[in-house]
């Protein structure tokens, strides 16, 4: 299941998650600095919603309150919530 998050409070204007269940199968972002991003993204491959979220929710980038990790953890989350009420219905 592909699902897009609009972020908030960072430069990345979309976050593209791919999930199979509850793990992630790839990370793509529109926007923001290209080589983190890339990097992040790459972590998190294989991880289940609850890595992602452990690992990066609570990661800030200068005085925002948040940062693009911490978007990609809600994203991941959202896109987890999003496929689990579909199979639900």
């Amino acid at each position: 299941m592909q699902y897009t998050y609009i972020p908030e409070g960072v430069c990345p204007c979309s976050i593209t998650v791919e999930l199979e269940g509850d793990i992630v199968k790839n990370v793509a972002f529109e926007g923001g600095c290209d080589g983190n991003l890339k990097a992040i993204s790459k972590v998190s491959i294989g991880m289940t919603v609850q890595q992602v979220e452990e690992y990066f929710a609570d990661v800030t980038c200068e005085d925002k309150g948040t940062s693009c990790s911490a978007q990609m953890a809600k994203a991941v989350r959202s896109a987890w919530d999003t496929s689990f009420q579909n199979i639900t219905k």
